[in-house]
Formats: structure tokens, C-alpha cells, sequence
């Protein structure tokens, strides 16, 4: 189960609701009537589709109380307030006003920087010359400094359009790399001699650094795959299509188990960044004996759950991969019975943190597994998905969340 999120493209309903606004005002031009409406209805029910499609309680929550705040914090990283607390108001508001604006301005190309630092000096001399007039002679006129303001705020509104244009040419590509992405694992749940295989993938953006696989290697035996790359977005989901393109082709070669994960470790040391690295969980698995041979590269220990009742866990075999091309991998051997089921995740379910701070954690996910451990694996999924979402509640997912659960 790999559920893609229909993400609306925002650009396309502009663009459609912008061809038939220029449509009707076309003096000349007949308009265009599907069967049943007429031009201003059709423009009023564009107009309306627009501004709620897709339009939830939730969303518009999550947009005052988490991406207001997610927002704040992006521009007030590194800006440490409680150090202005001693300072007399008269120069402690300036200092904050002057490390936003150099909070601020870094975030912008160095041409829209000096665009900004015009808009920020014009705002700043329209207030002072606004409130000195207001002062003096009263209600604002042409001479209070309302002109200053004006171009202030039009240069700043011009900065937001053209970041919104890079936003959303961005985002095209990046929805385009998502798409990619998710071609690149397994789609659907994978059955084979009464063993079935359910997955769920979800980044913390729209791409992401998790990575999981199954592949037929014989007639009985598959192999597994679930991996977590460090970091998120764009740059750890170039390194997850470079650890998936080398494992399979290693693969393809013959290696297998711990010679496997170590030719893999040796071309990731030598390809990857420093300061990047990759926990990998490699399995074996023979669907009709039911034994799994294991590699754990320093990855979440996989919870075996034996008859819906017991839990136990598979730890960690070896470091984890990229850091040390000499690094020791050691293979073990489990056997899942008829009734076991064995859940593979990465860190962003147990490392997901509420408003808080608090940490959902493996005590937790332990024991909701022991309380649910009846459903069915695509419905356990669903549920541990749900449930790290509501402890999170407001707070966003900061990591990508990746699962896979198999069942004899």
C-alpha cells in the first residue's frame, strides 16, 4: 500500500479560472456555455471552486495555529529574543526590528535583497514621517508620508509575487520528483505462498529520504527492504534513488546478506557526502519455510509479533552504513510462524513530536501494537499512521515516515 495524496495544482486552477475570466470580458469574442449554464454563473461557480475546493476545517486550523508559526520560526531561526528582554524598550524593539530585517533579507536572492532594504528604509521613513505629521497637523494628507508607505508596500507585495512564482515552479518539479519517487517502490501490497507484504510511505515534504523495497530473488525467496536516509527532502531523496539503484544492481550481480551490505556500504562511503548516512534493514525472506536472514545496519529494531501476542525485537547487527567503508556486517536468522508478523519502520514514527516536545517513542508504539495487534496489517498501518498523527496533533511530522508489515 503506497497511497499518493492527490495534491491539487493550484497553478492549473488559476490558469483555468484566468482563461475564462479573459474570456468573458473579450468584447467580440462569443463565450464559451457548457449545457446548462451561462457565463457569469459559469464565472461564479469558477470563482467559488476556486477559493473552496478542497477547503477543510483542519486545513484552515493547520493554517493559523501550525503554518503561522512554522513560518515564524523559518524566518526567527537562530534569533535568540530573550537576550533583547534587558535592553529599555526604546532599543530593544529596534534591535528586534533590525535582526528580523537581516533575518530576512538573507533568505532572498542578493537583487530582491536590495529591493527590500529599499522597501524596508521607504517604510521606514513614511512611519516616522506619517506619525510626525499626525502629530502636528492631524488626520493624514498627501504630505504625511502615506506616499512612502505606498511604495513600501508595493515593492513588498512585488517581492511576494516573485518568490510565490519560484514557490509554485518549484513545486511543479518537486510534485513531478514525488511522482518519481513512489514509481521507484513497490505499489500494492505483495502476496506470495500465503506471506502478504502491506507498505506505507509518507515524507515530512513532498519528496523524502525513505526507502523501502521488495524483490523476488527466487522462486521462494524475497527480499526486503526498508532504509532511512539522513535528512529530508530533495537531498535525501536523491541519495534514496542512489541507495536503491546500488542495492539493486548489487543484487542483480549476485551478492547477498552481509557480502551484499558491505560491497553497498563500501560505494556509499565513496559517493556519498560526510556528513550523510544510511540505516538499512536487508532481509531474506523464504515465504514458504517461513526463515528471514537479516541484516540490520543500524536501523530501528523491526518488532516481531508471534501469534498476536508476543513481541520481540530484532536489534541492530551493525553500524550504520556510509560512515566506514571497513564496518563489520553481521547476518542473522529468525523464523516467522504461521500467525507472526513482523513490523519494519523508520525513525520518523517513533521520533514524531507533539507541540510539547514530547516524543511518541517505541513504549508507545509497543504497546498500541499489543492493543491492536488483531487488525489486519494494511488496517495496523492506518492505525499507527493515525495514531502518531493525533499525538502530534498540531505540530507537523518533522521526518518521513516509512512502514512495512509482513504477515504469515
Amino acid at each position: 500500500m503506497t497511497p499518493k495524496e492527490d495534491i491539487p495544482s493550484l497553478r492549473q486552477r488559476l490558469a483555468d479560472f484566468s482563461a475564462q475570466f479573459e474570456e468573458t470580458l473579450r468584447p467580440g469574442v462569443p463565450k464559451r456555455r457548457p449545457p446548462g449554464g451561462g457565463s457569469v454563473s459559469d464565472l461564479v461557480q469558477g470563482l467559488r471552486d476556486l477559493f473552496t475546493q478542497g477547503v477543510t476545517r483542519e486545513g484552515m486550523r493547520d493554517l493559523i495555529r501550525r503554518d503561522a508559526r512554522e513560518t515564524f520560526d523559518f524566518y526567527t531561526r537562530g534569533i535568540d529574543f530573550k537576550s533583547f528582554q534587558p535592553l529599555p524598550w526604546f532599543k530593544r524593539y529596534p534591535a528586534i526590528a533590525w535582526r528580523l530585517f537581516v533575518a530576512l533579507a538573507y533568505k532572498l536572492s542578493p537583487p530582491r535583497r536590495i529591493a527590500f532594504a529599499v522597501a524596508y528604509i521607504l517604510g521606514l521613513v513614511g512611519w516616522i514621517q506619517l506619525v510626525l505629521y499626525i502629530t502636528r497637523w492631524g488626520p493624514p494628507s498627501e504630505d504625511s508620508g502615506a506616499l512612502w508607505l505606498f511604495l513600501s508596500f508595493g515593492i513588498i507585495f512585488l517581492l511576494l509575487l516573485m518568490e510565490l512564482r519560484d514557490k509554485l515552479d518549484l513545486k511543479g518539479d518537486l510534485e513531478i520528483a514525488r511522482e518519481i519517487q513512489f514509481g521507484l517502490v513497490p505499489q500494492g501490497p505483495f502476496q506470495h505462498n500465503g506471506t502478504s507484504i502491506h507498505c506505507y510511505m509518507r515524507p515530512a515534504n513532498t519528496v523524502g529520504g525513505d526507502y523501502y523495497d521488495i524483490m523476488q530473488l527466487t522462486e521462494t525467496r524475497v527480499g526486503i527492504v526498508v532504509g532511512d536516509v539522513a535528512g529530508k527532502g530533495m537531498p535525501a531523496a536523491l541519495m534514496m534513488a542512489l541507495l536503491q539503484g546500488s542495492l539493486r544492481t548489487l543484487i542483480t550481480a549476485g551478492h547477498r546478506g552481509a557480502e551484499l551490505m558491505t560491497k553497498l556500504n563500501e560505494y556509499l562511503c565513496a559517493n556519498i557526502p560526510e556528513n550523510k548516512l544510511v540505516t538499512l534493514f536487508y532481509g531474506e525472506l523464504d515465504t514458504k519455510a517461513g526463515e528471514l536472514r537479516y541484516v540490520n545496519a543500524g536501523h530501528n529494531a523491526p518488532v516481531l509479533i508471534r501469534g498476536g501476542l508476543n513481541l520481540e525485537r530484532l536489534p541492530a547487527t551493525s553500524l550504520v552504513m556510509g560512515i566506514d567503508r571497513n564496518t563489520p556486517f553481521e547476518e542473522r536468522q529468525v523464523e516467522l510462524r504461521s500467525g507472526d508478523r513482523l513490523l519494519l519502520f523508520t525513525d520518523g514514527v517513533t521520533e514524531a513530536f507533539n507541540l510539547k516536545d514530547e516524543e511518541y517513542g517505541e513504549a508507545r508504539l509497543t504497546d498500541f501494537l499489543q492493543r491492536n495487534a488483531a487488525l489486519s496489517s494494511d488496517e495496523l498501518i492506518k492505525a499507527i499512521v493515525g495514531d502518531v498523527l493525533k499525538f502530534c496533533g498540531a505540530a507537523r511530522p518533522g521526518d518521513d515516515m516509512t512502514l512495512m508489515a509482513i504477515t504469515r
